[in-house]
């Protein structure tokens, strides 16, 4: 996927969302996989041109794990001139060594939440940018209907009032392929998952589900996705779709 592209579908969202306001000082949640890395490099393309002014910044929080070299992805900061702070975290130890959990997804998102967003206040930022693309969407939204019994999925942009924080979601219309493709194209330094089990989760689960719908019935993908967007889902904002105005018509000189 060309940058041009990923530019067109990270302004698409975030106009028809209302994600980006005059002045925001933006941080972008790196995990050192190829999502985050794609989102970085859209959010600092799009600032060069969007008619509102944003600051931007990069964060990520270190779990512990052993050998994570985070010094590629400090230099493509460095490249792109955005910020870039790493917070250290014994999220690894307390969930694998001392609570020795077997299920640890859900309270390891928690924890690395806890401590992106108090990082994230602390370098006065008042948004932070995750990295869900399209498929992450339509994946969430089956995990709710199996495990929960409910139409769901998250919210293009959330404000979180507790901490006076608003998430916002700029990936939303890029297929995970064209994400695929830009790491690709663009030489992104993804840095692998360390965590012992990934591939092995529920999120995997959905994945492999929504891959094998989608091959026995071609386009479920996207009716799923559109089924999302258009199901007054609860706590979703307003989508705002701008008609372009039609060409004018020119009257054409008639002979008198």
């Amino acid at each position: 996927m060309q940058l041009q592209r990923l530019l067109s579908y990270t302004r698409k969202a975030v106009d028809e969302y209302e994600m980006i306001r005059e002045g925001d000082h933006i941080a972008v949640g790196i995990s050192g996989g190829k999502d985050s890395l794609t989102l970085l490099y859209a959010l600092h393309g799009l600032r060069r041109f969007y008619p509102k002014h944003f600051e931007l910044s990069a964060i990520t929080v270190d779990l512990g794990f052993e050998d994570f070299d985070l010094s590629g992805i400090r230099e493509l900061c460095r490249k792109l001139d955005v910020p870039y702070k790493i917070v250290k975290s014994d999220i690894y130890d307390i969930l694998f060594n001392i609570r020795k959990e077997s299920n640890p997804c859900s309270l390891c998102a928690k924890m690395r939440k806890g401590a992106l967003n108090q990082a994230i206040k602390e370098m006065g930022c008042n948004k932070v940018a995750y990295a869900h693309h399209k498929d992450d969407i339509i994946e969430t939204m089956l995990l709710s209907l199996i495990f929960e019994g409910r139409f769901h999925s998250f919210s293009p942009r959330t404000y979180l009032d507790r901490m006076d924080l608003t998430v916002i979601r700029p990936l939303m219309y890029v297929d995970e392929m064209d994400v695929i493709g830009f790491r690709n194209k663009y030489d992104l330094p993804v840095v692998k998952s360390k965590c012992p089990v990934d591939g092995y989760t529920k999120r995997q689960y959905a994945k492999d589900l929504l891959r094998q719908i989608n091959q026995e019935h071609p386009g479920a993908r996207e009716r799923m996705f559109h089924a999302i967007l258009n199901g007054n889902i609860s706590g979703w904002p307003e989508r705002i779709i701008r008609v372009p105005n039609p060409p004018r018509k020119c009257k054409k000189n008639l002979p008198d």
